[in-house]
């Protein structure tokens, strides 16, 4: 397989993964972006955990969807993610008919 058809193959993985997205999304009540992996999900507890000088987050998802394109099902009943970095967490509008933008119709 070339360079090019790699990046060709990651190309469609990505516009596939997108356009799944975009099905999905009025489902989920919050998007939350860790600094590793972008999730769908319908319930969030974000805890902070202090330990000596640092703080680190713990984060439980239910009922949630991974944004990741090389894991097979990425539909998943519970989450728990802890992490040293900010955690964003938005709560969706529940708005008819257009889903929140994450990339620009044109990009897919």
């Amino acid at each position: 397989m070339s360079a090019e058809d790699l990046e060709r193959y990651e190309t469609e993985m990505e516009l596939q993964l997108y356009r799944e997205y975009r099905d999905v999304v009025r489902m989920f009540a919050y998007i939350v972006e860790t600094e590793r992996r972008f999730y769908l999900a319908n319930e969030v507890q974000v805890t902070p955990r202090p330990t000596g000088g640092d703080v680190y987050f713990e984060l439980e998802m239910r009922d949630a969807w991974v944004w990741d394109m090389y894991r097979p099902a990425r539909f998943v009943p519970h989450v728990r993610v802890l992490t040293f970095r900010d955690v964003n967490v938005e709560e969706l509008a529940k708005v008819d008919g257009d889903a929140p933008p994450f990339l620009d119709e044109d990009e897919a």
